[in-house]
This record gives structure tokens, C-alpha cells and sequence, in this order.
């Protein structure tokens, strides 16, 4: 496939373009930041309309982006691969799917697992541990969290309340635990399990369980969960996957604790760990493009070390965002001059180490000595402004680029 192009759209297409590259193909992107490092990795970017988090975060104009990206590509793309924004809108794959060859999982199935009662259902009839969903009124609404249908990330997560449940979102119910992910290749028959991962959350005012990282351990050290709960879950995930039909990158998000286990959902698309995974000898995409069309074999050994990622939200609002030399353990870097709100997505900081208490101890590092560097930029640059005010024009995203 070296040299191959490959159309890539969602929410920020970085990682998936950062993996195409290290698979030897050549992405087109579309996607609402247009972060500086994608587009170094692109060979073609279009911007998408829409606000990063919403339910459907898309407006319209995603099937003529991917048009122009694929004409650009001389119309012989391998394909299109899918990244977050689009778990709420079967519809739309399925438009995608009429127009080019999807790389990922079918719109029906994406419509079968991101469903929270079809989704349900199907658990119940696996006898996978699952928590309990309603649209409903609620006798107890602290036993219960509100989710929107079809969210991704977790900052779509409440606390429920009285009264019955919003259009568009559900209840399920609270169960203890800790957050991990059993992240997997599927070929729609069966599954290779990839890693398991621990996640933890970056909480902010009315979004409690807002995603922040996840960590994957090194090869030789003890998994972070039980092995009789990492083979449940794997037969569990197992048998959704020849339920569904689902194919590709996929991750199972579990919550542990006290020897029990719930799986709450699954994200059937390459998703957040994709920087701490894809590390093997033979790059994930690759693998991700061939599960697809049928063949999980040659997946290698997992690496050595460990490897950590989290997503740095801004402590305030980056109006504009000054112009940094970013280290290159830095990802989805957003552009000088583009704006970045308060609380919203920043950017992505990757580290590795020998072990899970390095590489996390190192994520620690990094993120705190970014925060500094950033602080004494703003400095400068509200200095420089005080001394030139009268000279400076309002600064605007440019290029169309999604407010974060």
C-alpha cells in the first residue's frame, strides 16, 4: 500500500493522519481544527463546519469535503477512515459509505452497538455485564447519570435529575469501578486484543467525567486489571464482534472494581490511544486496513515500554494562541493566531517510559513544564500588546478554522 492515499475525517484527524503516514500512505484530511502538525501530515486538508463535542458535531458539507479530498487524491484512495463526531449519525456514514469505500465499521453496526438500547439489549442477551439504561423519570436520580446518545469523550456526561430524559440523551445507571479500555482489531468474525489501557478523567465545571488520558503498560509488567476479568471481557467483546459484524480499530470501555466488571460502551472506530498504540513493528493502520477486509494476521508483539497520552485543556481563553516552538512530544498543535476557549481542547502531550509509573510520572512533566512555557508566552505577548496596542487589528481563526 506505500504511496496509497487514504481520506480521513473527524473530529481532529492528527493521529489518524500521524498513523497513515507511519503506514506508508498519504492522508487527505477533513477535519474542524486544522491543527498545525496535520497539516504538515497532509497532503490535502478541508476544513469541516461544526463545534467540537456536540452531539453531531458536523454540519453540512462533510460529503463534498471528502469529495474534493478524493478528487484531489486522483479519485484511488484505499478508502475512508472514520474518526470521532460521527458515533451519533449512522445516516451520514451510510451517505459516506454510498460514495467511497469506508474503512471501519458498517453503519449498521455503528447503529447497533452506539444505540444505548439496542445496545443494551444486545448485552442482555450475551449475559455481558452491563448497566441499566431508561428514558424514564427517575425515583433516585443519584443513582443515575444523564449521557447523550451517540457522545464520545465523556464531557457529555451529568448527573441525572428529575423528570425524564432529554431528547437525544438517556439514563444509566451508576455503577463502581475504574475506567479502563480492552482495545482491539476486529475482522467482524473475531478479535486480537491490542492492550488494555487505564483512563482517567479531566473533570471541569458540568462535565464530571470530561475524558483527560490513558496509559498502557509495558509489555512485561503485571496488566493493570485481572486476567479471569480481561478474559471475560475479551469474550465478551468476542461475541458482540460476531454479533455486529464490527471491523477494524475498536475499544470496549470497562469499569472495574471489587472483582466485577461492566462494559458501559463500545467505540467502534480507531480512538484516543491510538498515539500509545500505535507502536509496534507494523503500524496500526495497516493492520486496521486489513482486519477490514477480512485478514488479522501479523500483528506483532506489543512494545516494551509503556507509553502514556493526555489531552491538555486550556486553563483559560488563548485569544490568540501565540506562536510557540512546540516540543515534539506535543501534538494537535494548534496555530498561531487561532483561537483556543477556555476549557476547551489544547493539545495532546505523549510520553513514554520503561515502565507505567515513568511514562506517567514523564506525562507529568511535560504537561506541567507546557503549562509553564504557555504562561510566560502569554506573558510576553500581553506586554508586547500593552506596548503596541493602538497598532493591533483583531486576530480571527484564520482559514475557517473551528473555534475549540
Amino acid at each position: 500500500m506505500g504511496g496509497d492515499a487514504v481520506l480521513i475525517a473527524a473530529q481532529s484527524g492528527r493521529a489518524l493522519a500521524q498513523a497513515a503516514r507511519r503506514a506508508g500512505l498519504r492522508p487527505f484530511v477533513a477535519d474542524l481544527f486544522g491543527d498545525a502538525d496535520t497539516l504538515d501530515l497532509a497532503e490535502a486538508h478541508r476544513p469541516l463546519a461544526g463545534r467540537f463535542g456536540a452531539g453531531r458535531p458536523f454540519g453540512p458539507g462533510v460529503l463534498a469535503r471528502l469529495d474534493e479530498l478524493a478528487a484531489l487524491a486522483g479519485g484511488r484512495a484505499v478508502g475512508v477512515v472514520l474518526g470521532s463526531g460521527f458515533e451519533g449519525a449512522p445516516d451520514l456514514i451510510r451517505d459516506i459509505a454510498d460514495r467511497h469505500r469506508l474503512l471501519g465499521a458498517a453503519p449498521d453496526c455503528i447503529a447497533a452497538l452506539k444505540d444505548p438500547f439496542r445496545f443494551a439489549a444486545l448485552c442482555a442477551d450475551l449475559a455481558i455485564p452491563h448497566p441499566s439504561v431508561t428514558r424514564a423519570p427517575l425515583d433516585d436520580p443519584k443513582a443515575w447519570l444523564l449521557k447523550r446518545a451517540g457522545g464520545c469523550g465523556g464531557g457529555h456526561i451529568r448527573a441525572a435529575a428529575r423528570g425524564p430524559a432529554p431528547a437525544g440523551a438517556y439514563f444509566q445507571a451508576r455503577v463502581p469501578g475504574r475506567a479502563h479500555a480492552l482495545n482491539v482489531l476486529a475482522d467482524g468474525r473475531t478479535i486480537r486484543v491490542l492492550a488494555v489501557t487505564e483512563q482517567w478523567s479531566a473533570p471541569a465545571r458540568g462535565r464530571p467525567f470530561r475524558y483527560a488520558g490513558a496509559l498502557a503498560r509495558g509489555r512485561h509488567e503485571p496488566a493493570p486489571i485481572p486476567s479471569a476479568i480481561i478474559s471475560a471481557v475479551t469474550a465478551a467483546v468476542d461475541a458482540l464482534v460476531r454479533r455486529t459484524g464490527l471491523r477494524g480499530l475498536a475499544s470496549a470501555d470497562i469499569l472495574v472494581g471489587d472483582g466485577a466488571w461492566w462494559l458501559t460502551e463500545i467505540n467502534p472506530r480507531p480512538g484516543a490511544t491510538l498515539d500509545i498504540l500505535d507502536r509496534r513493528a507494523r503500524p496500526l493502520l495497516d493492520a486496521h486496513v486489513a482486519a477490514c477486509r477480512g485478514d488479522l494476521a501479523g500483528l506483532d508483539a506489543a512494545p516494551q515500554d509503556a507509553a502514556a497520552s493526555e489531552i491538555c485543556y486550556a486553563a483559560r481563553d488563548q485569544r490568540p494562541v501565540p506562536a510557540i516552538d512546540w516540543p515534539d512530544h506535543v501534538r494537535d498543535r494548534p496555530r498561531a493566531g487561532t483561537t483556543v476557549a477556555r476549557d476547551a481542547p489544547l493539545c495532546t502531550v505523549v510520553a513514554t517510559g520503561r515502565d507505567a509509573g515513568t511514562a506517567k510520572q514523564e506525562l507529568r512533566t511535560r504537561i506541567a513544564h507546557l503549562r509553564g512555557s504557555l504562561s510566560g508566552e502569554e506573558a510576553r505577548e500581553h506586554h508586547h500588546e500593552s506596548q503596541a496596542a493602538q497598532y493591533q487589528r483583531p486576530v480571527r481563526a484564520p482559514g475557517g478554522a473551528a473555534d475549540r
